[in-house]
């Protein structure tokens, strides 16, 4: 399969801005190159170098920062592109300054292949939550410390578990999923929560994305975990269909998305949770937290806790 690079340039001041701004959209999984970071490693280290390359410092001359991410050769990538057009478009209305650079797009054609290979030296394993170790499959383990070793091989796909929103949802289901756990992931991406919940002693799972690739990735990974999980693809909000066919009584849901797509689901998880069940909710810009809140109260909700992590948050609520 083939995918899309996006390179956006920006400045340092507006990687932030931009990736905050595209995550409220529903896009994820950046790769950011910060010319500020760059400036101070060749300010750094060029003194005590006895030979500087010349391509890097013409690179220095020509720094600039960029926001990148990938979207699939579909036409859900370019309904994504157009998305991402948008939000750039808003951006630019609101900085008359011209902080946040000149925000204009790089767009070329990876291969699957050659994506993940160039992503996998940054992949190794890490602890995650009180319980696990999370690695790729390419990684090996000699001591895990006596974590449970979580394999996983995102692919294309959102979750290895180092995002502050994936660490959050796993730090809770640690706390609430038991044996037998019914469990339902939506969003479920590369299909880490579910893995979790699994090894955690969760059974009759079931995953749930709007990205086909995603399902296909989350099969995979289960799969070669020995997980037996149902998987789905569509929208809840719009899919009567599914809605119908994810039945009802999970003991947790987990839901790792953005706030807005949460605020669509609100009415959704209280036909799907049993009388006694749990939610997390969790992509949530900090600065957002409290607007979900209000909105969960407002659906009929029982917030029992919040937990913060690197400017995300992520809530746990009940039916009332």
């Amino acid at each position: 399969m083939e995918f899309k690079e996006i390179a956006i340039s920006t400045t340092t001041e507006g990687i932030d801005v931009v990736t905050g701004a595209l995550s409220i959209a529903g896009l994820q999984n950046f790769v950011i190159e910060d010319a500020e970071d760059f400036r101070e490693f060749l300010e750094t280290n060029t003194p005590r170098w006895d030979y500087v390359d010349e391509d890097l410092l013409a690179e220095k001359e020509n720094e600039k920062s960029r926001v990148k991410l990938y979207l699939a050769s579909n036409a859900q990538g370019e309904e994504q592109l157009e998305t991402v057009k948008a939000v750039l478009r808003g951006i630019r209305e609101r900085d008359e300054g011209g902080l946040f650079g000149p925000l204009t797009l790089e767009i070329s054609a990876v291969r699957e292949e050659d994506w993940a290979e160039n992503w996998k030296q940054y992949f190794k394993p890490f602890p995650v939550g009180k319980r696990f170790l999370i690695k790729p499959s390419w990684e090996t383990v000699e001591d895990d410390g006596g974590r449970t070793v979580l394999e996983i091989d995102p692919a294309s796909s959102f979750g290895t578990g180092s995002h502050a929103t994936t660490r959050l949802c796993i730090e809770y289901l640690e706390d609430l999923v038991r044996e037998n756990t019914r469990f339902l992931d939506l969003g479920c991406g590369s299909g880490i929560l579910s893995l979790a919940a699994w090894l955690l002693g969760a059974r009759d799972l079931s995953c749930v994305d709007i990205d086909e690739n995603a399902a296909a990735i989350a099969r995979g990974n289960l799969a070669r975990a020995g997980a037996e999980a149902r998987t789905f693809v569509g929208d809840l909000t719009s899919d009567r269909e599914l809605l119908a066919s994810l039945g009802e009584g999970y003991d947790v849901i987990a839901a790792n998305i953005v706030a807005d797509v949460l605020l669509a689901l609100m009415p959704y998880f209280g036909k799907l949770l049993k009388p006694d069940g749990r939610a997390v909710l969790s992509g949530i810009i900090s600065e957002r937290r409290d607007e979900i809140v209000l909105a969960a109260e407002k659906a009929g909700y029982r917030v029992l806790s919040t937990r913060d992590s690197e400017d995300w948050s992520a809530l746990l609520v009940a039916l009332r």
